[in-house]
């Protein structure tokens, strides 16, 4: 198996852009997957190590920062080689041209800088990593493959200075905000990063640069890290909820509506800092419980889906009334018309970042 096979794989999907065939084709990914991963051992299962590698799917190649993690012990994904197919997405929204100077946030396994350095040439490369082992990998994996950009040790949200001005910034992980410094250092180009808030990050913020401002739309489903300054809520259920008794209540809004992809993205807007998990029953019947959990681990929420049912019922723990929260949010994007996520847009400038509808002077409070 080799990077023949993920070519066809992408080709087959439609998802590999003619502007980047060269780049796929030519850049080995097995160059900068480890020996070692969740799903196979090298040196134990070559086969299942090269079908893990040359396939259309994320590899995880750094767990809880790197630390030590317990028997049992929540495992957060840090760090990955990302699916391919996405990162083609996000490379074409990026719409990057031949002399243009990229300042990538995030460098990761190196992969997606090493498609960049193919592209374009090492010297319009900049690539920031904030994980010292996760960098010294990648300039490793980097070289075996033939490219020497600049890659530095920071705070991606502090971007390059020194490299600047850029013509594009591509992030490769979820923000909660797009930084000033990124505008400063991109005075005239183009924003591609993963944004959002723990309730919803499932969109791209695609936004063009000038005169101060940063301004674009919402698109695409990407499933990236968080930016590991402004990390959203994740974790196991049993980390919020300790078997506490809440307050019972009912409500006749069906769980599933709210948590679709046009109702979340908007809810997340206001309900930023909680998250939920959809958990099924194991007997067949149909019910599931949608669970919300606060960031800060102080509160919960539970409604009780049932076939057929009129009514669901809520239990709400804890300082904050999260069924509440969402259920006005739910409410609220009713009574703006169930816009779609596709109508909304994103500025930035020096006063901040406002969400806005239809257009930029519909800003959602």
């Amino acid at each position: 198996m080799t990077q023949q096979r993920l070519v066809e794989t992408l080709e087959n999907k439609g998802a590999l852009p003619p502007s980047w065939h060269d780049a796929v084709s030519s850049v080995d990914r097995a160059l900068f997957i480890p020996e070692a991963i969740d799903k196979a051992d090298f040196a134990t299962d070559p086969d299942s190590w090269l079908r893990a590698v040359y396939a259309d799917a994320f590899v995880v190649t750094q767990v809880n920062d790197g630390k030590s993690t317990p028997e049992g012990a929540f495992r957060l994904f840090t760090s990955s080689s990302s699916t391919p197919s996405v990162m083609l997405e996000m490379l074409d929204l990026l719409d990057v041209r031949e002399g243009q100077q990229v300042l990538e946030i995030g460098t990761g396994t190196g992969y997606n800088t090493a498609w960049l350095c193919h592209r374009l040439g090492e010297d319009s490369v900049t690539s920031v990593e904030i994980d010292e082992a996760v960098l010294s990998a990648a300039v490793d994996n980097l070289k075996r493959a033939g490219f020497r950009p600049t890659a530095v040790l920071g705070n991606g949200r502090d971007g390059h200075r020194q490299g600047a001005p850029y013509d594009r910034v591509i992030c490769t992980c979820t923000m909660w905000d797009v930084p000033q410094a990124w505008l400063e250092q991109c005075p005239r180009g183009r924003i591609v990063t993963p944004w959002g808030s723990s309730f919803f990050n499932g969109s791209y913020a695609v936004l063009d640069v000038a005169d101060g401002r940063a301004q674009g739309a919402f698109s695409g489903y990407p499933a990236f890290m968080w930016d590991r300054t402004h990390r959203g809520g994740a974790g196991r259920i049993p980390d919020v909820y300790h078997g506490e008794a809440g307050e019972k209540g009912s409500t006749d809004i069906a769980p599933q509506n709210v948590i679709q992809d046009d109702p979340a993205f908007y809810t997340g807007l206001s309900v930023t800092d909680a998250w939920y998990r959809w958990c099924e029953a194991d007997d067949d019947s149909g019910e599931a419980t949608l669970w919300f959990l606060a960031d800060d681990r102080m509160s919960w929420a539970t409604v009780e889906y049932t076939p057929a049912a009129e009514a669901y019922e809520v239990e709400q723990y804890g300082p904050r009334a999260l069924w509440d929260e969402v259920r006005e949010a739910f409410l609220g994007w009713h009574e703006l018309g169930k816009p779609a996520r596709s109508r909304f847009g994103l500025t930035v400038d020096c006063d901040g970042q406002r969400v806005w509808l239809d257009d930029p002077r519909h800003v959602i409070p």
